[in-house]
């Protein structure tokens, strides 16, 4: 038999057993996440996102120097050959994204955006400048109108800056009217 005094006296705990470690907070709550309503446009609430269905779209952003035309177009250009536009006239394409560029570019802002879609054999082209303020002056519109395969051409000024717009038509030759 062996006494307790072979294993060592017993002592009794000096100090409490470890406690679980406690929880990490979170460093910051999350932040709360604004209700969305479609159609209504509150004051002081963020403009709502267009939502875009059942469409090609493509979206281009170049810092807004005199390059800037001509690379959009080439870029542009590029993009809506490979949605597969037969009848599109790619030379008044590349002189639409020019001129709606430029135009831009003369805004004064540090960028600009180059917005693509197409619905129903029609191709959107729409520039934005990023600097709000008042349009400049420039024959951008009547130089557009002239080109062959555009619809109708346009501008407005909103909280983000003037957007140009051209809508191209892109259906084959024989279905257009002259």
């Amino acid at each position: 038999m062996t006494s307790p005094e072979a294993n060592g006296p017993k002592l009794s705990p000096t100090y409490p057993p470890k406690s679980p470690v406690p929880r990490k907070q979170p460093t910051e709550s999350p932040r709360p996440q604004p209700a969305r309503e479609s159609g209504t446009r509150l004051p002081g609430l963020p403009r709502p996102r267009m939502r875009i269905r059942n469409r090609q779209t493509a979206a281009l952003t170049f810092r807004a120097d005199e390059w800037a035309p001509g690379k959009a177009a080439r870029q542009a250009l590029a993009v809506v050959r490979g949605w597969g536009c037969p009848g599109l006239d790619e030379q008044d394409m590349e002189t639409a994204v020019k001129l709606l560029v430029a135009a831009a570019v003369q805004d004064g802002g540090r960028r600009v955006s180059v917005h693509l879609a197409d619905q129903e054999e029609k191709i959107l082209v729409v520039a934005l400048s990023h600097r709000p303020g008042t349009a400049p002056e420039g024959e951008v519109f009547a130089t557009l109108q002239v080109l062959a395969t555009v619809d109708s051409c346009g501008d407005d000024l909103a909280d983000d800056g003037r957007r140009l717009w051209a809508l191209l038509d892109a259906a084959p030759r024989s279905g257009r009217t002259p």
